[in-house]
C-alpha cells in the first residue's frame, strides 16, 4: 500500500557542502503509484555510485528505480540556502525544477534556487 512508499524519505542529502545528486523515480512494478526522490552525498565520486546504493535499498522495498538524471547540490545550512545546478555525464541533467519542488517539501524555510550552470 501507500504506507511503504510514504516511509521512503523524499530527500536524503548531506547537511553541508557541494556534492553530486540524482533524481530517482520509484515505481511499483505494474502499479500506477510513482514518486520521485532526491539523493545526494559527498561520498559519491560519480553519480552512479549514488544510484548503486539507492537501487538495492528500494528493490528490497519492492520498487523499481529509474534515474531521471543528476546534477549538483550546493547546501549551505548556515544561510539556509540550497542551489541546484550542473548535470550528470552518465545520466544526463535532471529536471532541476522538479528537484527544487521536492527539496522545498523538506527544507521549508530555505531559499532554494536552480540553474543550468555547470559550476
Amino acid at each position: 500500500g501507500g504506507t511503504a512508499m510514504a516511509a521512503v524519505r523524499d530527500v536524503e542529502i548531506d547537511p553541508d557542502g557541494t556534492f553530486k545528486y540524482i533524481l530517482v523515480r520509484l515505481q511499483r512494478p505494474g502499479g500506477e503509484e510513482q514518486r520521485d526522490i532526491v539523493r545526494g552525498t559527498k561520498a559519491a565520486e560519480f553519480h552512479n555510485h549514488i544510484f548503486e546504493k539507492v537501487n538495492p535499498e528500494m528493490e528490497k522495498l519492492g520498487y523499481e528505480c529509474k534515474c531521471l538524471g543528476g546534477g549538483k547540490i550546493d547546501h549551505n545550512s548556515e544561510d539556509k540556502k540550497i542551489r541546484v545546478f550542473g548535470l550528470s555525464t552518465g545520466y544526463g541533467k535532471a529536471d532541476h525544477s522538479v528537484t527544487v519542488e521536492i527539496l522545498k517539501k523538506v527544507y521549508t524555510d530555505y531559499e532554494i534556487t536552480w540553474s543550468d550552470d555547470k559550476k
